[in-house]
């Protein structure tokens, strides 16, 4: 007669001789139990060391740390390089800028860039083909107003809890000194964003209007002064983005411009640790066969 209470089956060999393996381990980790954020930083570098985390799931890890300690100005696009429209002006007046720049969003002034009504939003203004009859005002929206102080963390729940994509930023005393957008703050996690400027294959310089050209920062400066016959200097780098950063001696940000013989570089993409995308224009009056459209 079977026993109606068995025994429970034994544990076999292999499940022995891993629980104190798996039993030293939780007690590693509990007796480096992280007391700050420098602690926790070495918690995932020692994971990532022992392949416990991929390099995604660690540097996304580590910009979320970042970003709770970062703020709206850290951030933001300066005031001086903000693309704005005049609600003053016809849309047709507007149209080259809006195409020109690419954004979904613009902020909407009044009498003065610093009087910020509201903002646009770009595909609002397909309606101009069924209502040609209406004017900017009819499209501006309320604008978001942020202090420079504002945590990006603050901020990220915020964009999510209202459906926000951009803010304005303004200073102490109410003054704009610039703008932040859902991306900005994103990109300071997961890295860059893939979007209209992010390519496959083997081209990394565009035609980007009359004398104006959208450059992968990446792109080898051999590579950019064959194809804009310029004389970008080489040295301790190989890439234009390379070239940038020793000439702003710092890493570069989103807005900022250099200006090197007859072309001026600004920074359209840029995450924490690199530029990414960069807008080249050749100053009017020069050859127009500086590129041959870079095919």
């Amino acid at each position: 007669m079977s026993d109606p209470y068995p025994a429970a089956e034994a544990p076999s060999p292999s499940a022995k001789s891993n629980r104190p393996r798996l039993l030293d381990r939780l007690l590693s980790l509990m007796r480096r139990e992280p007391e700050d954020r420098e602690g926790i930083v070495t918690v995932l570098d020692a994971a990532r060391e022992r392949n416990l985390i991929d390099a995604d799931a660690y540097s996304m890890l580590k910009g979320t740390l970042a970003v709770a300690e970062q703020t709206a100005m850290d951030v933001m696009v300066p005031r001086g390089r903000m693309d704005m429209l005049d609600v003053e002006e016809p849309v047709s007046a507007l149209m080259p800028e809006i195409i020109e720049t690419a954004h979904s969003r613009f902020p909407v002034f009044e009498g003065s860039r610093d009087n910020i009504i509201g903002i646009v939003m770009t595909k609002d203004l397909l309606r101009l083909m069924v209502t040609p009859e209406l004017s900017l005002k009819d499209f501006v929206r309320p604008a978001i107003f942020i202090p420079e102080t504002k945590r990006l963390n603050v901020l990220l729940q915020e964009f999510r809890r209202n459906r926000n994509h951009l803010a304005i930023v303004i200073d102490e005393h109410g003054g704009i000194t610039g703008l932040v957008t859902l991306e900005d703050v994103l990109e300071q996690i997961v890295g860059s964003i893939e979007d209209e400027y992010d390519v496959d294959g083997e081209k990394t310089i565009f035609s980007d209007g009359i004398r104006a050209w959208r450059i992968l920062a990446t792109t080898e400066i051999e590579t950019v002064n064959t194809a804009l016959n310029a004389d970008l200097p080489v040295g301790e780098y190989d890439t234009v983005g390379g070239w940038l950063a020793h000439a702003l001696g710092r890493i570069p940000k989103r807005g900022d411009i250099q200006q090197h013989g007859d072309l001026r570089f600004e920074v359209m993409r840029a995450d924490t640790r690199r530029a990414l995308w960069l807008r080249v224009k050749q100053r009017a009056g020069t050859e127009s066969s500086r590129m041959t459209q870079a095919s």
